[in-house]
């Protein structure tokens, strides 16, 4: 009998995330996104982030560091460096990284079938449940995923541009 093994995420070849055995591939755009939510989900961002801000903060989370912010999102981590390095289960790049990471490694298990998602009408969200049956989806036992810390107080707000009729 041939035994099972959990298979890696896999999106496109330009950026990857290793832990252990597991290696996950991403393309361009979805780990762009993935980074944006995690952004959002810590609190350092408040909302969609414009393509040169974008930029910046990939570069942050696949090199740890904005040596040439393209934007005033990169300007800012590095005004605020001090308050976003912390120590290294503490920074804003290592939980970027986690919840990317993380994201992927959950979304992989939905597509194996160990997991299923399903919306919280209470609280408005959608949940990880973890199905009574292996492979059944619909109801089960919510999964709960550790608490991220919050970068609220060095939050970056992206400036809103004035609409053209409000001048």
């Amino acid at each position: 009998m041939e035994e099972w093994r959990r298979g890696n995420y896999n999106s496109g070849e330009d950026f990857v995330l290793e832990y252990g055995e597991l290696r996950f591939t991403f393309n361009e755009e979805d780990f762009s996104q993935r980074c944006e939510q995690a952004a959002i989900k810590v609190g350092f961002v408040d909302g969609r982030l414009g393509e040169e801000e974008l930029e910046d903060l990939v570069n942050l989370a696949v090199n740890g560091e904005i040596s040439d912010p393209a934007s005033a999102l990169g300007e800012h981590v590095n005004d605020c460096w001090p308050e976003l390095v912390g120590p290294a289960e503490g920074s804003l790049v290592h939980w970027l990284r986690r919840l990317v990471f993380r994201g992927a490694w959950l979304d992989q298990r939905v597509n194996e079938g160990e997991l299923s998602v399903t919306f919280d009408a209470d609280t408005g969200t959608f949940v990880y449940v973890q199905p009574s049956e292996p492979r059944a989806a619909g109801s089960g036992e919510p999964i709960e995923l550790a608490p991220e810390p919050s970068w609220c107080r060095v939050a970056y707000h992206p400036l809103e541009t004035p609409h053209p009729d409000s001048a």
